[in-house]
């Protein structure tokens, strides 16, 4: 019996510390997302949608004819994803006014918030970053810590009668090889954890 209880103390001991060995060095970012830029087109004269060359869904390459309003043809001016077209035809725009919205997917990133009494001191552009996203649960992304906010996301003047000073968040970006997974989207949840020591 007293062999089974050392081997059981003794077992545990050895997991604990496997699990402290791997999470030494770490910084884990639980509140992240997939984000990429959005290129809203519009008119530059005021004119009718006479023709919609895209619709949503459709993957589009740069210099592509979209739209046609009056007599002014618009194009793309990056390769990307059509998120949003304007179904009307007949409908009246003027300069500004997006008629067709163009998520570039090739410049995603993903996006997160770390405060900064929680690791922050220890990130550094470069660092290996592994990330994982709630929609596809138990894959890991290999990616790489690509900017980290000089300024905190919420660097506002905030009163408070309590005496604890709030805690400031600073925004991270990874970077990472969109081909290689066609299935992320933008806006979905993912959490990050960075690896101190690098690639």
């Amino acid at each position: 019996m007293q062999s089974i209880i050392a081997f059981v103390f003794i077992f545990g001991a050895l997991a604990t510390f496997l699990f402290w060995q791997t999470k030494r060095g770490t910084v884990f970012i639980e509140n992240s997302y997939l984000d990429a830029p959005i290129i809203n087109l519009s008119p530059t004269l005021p004119g009718t949608l006479n023709a919609l060359y895209v619709k949503e869904g459709d993957r589009v390459q740069a210099n592509t004819q979209v739209t046609l309003v009056g007599s002014q043809v618009i194009y793309t001016q990056e390769a990307g994803i059509v998120s949003s077209a304007s179904p009307i035809l007949g409908s009246y725009f003027s300069p500004g006014d997006t008629i067709v919205s163009i998520v570039n997917d090739q410049e995603m990133k993903v996006v997160g918030q770390i405060e900064e009494t929680k690791g922050l001191s220890s990130l550094k552009t470069g660092q290996r970053a592994v990330f994982t996203v709630d929609a596809f649960p138990g894959k890991n992304y290999e990616g790489v810590l690509d900017e980290i906010s000089p300024v905190s996301s919420d660097n506002g003047v905030v009163f408070s009668i309590s005496d604890k000073r709030p805690v400031k968040k600073f925004d991270i970006k990874v970077r990472f090889n969109v081909a290689n997974y066609p299935e992320l989207k933008s806006g979905m949840s993912a959490k990050i954890t960075v690896y101190e020591g690098g690639i």
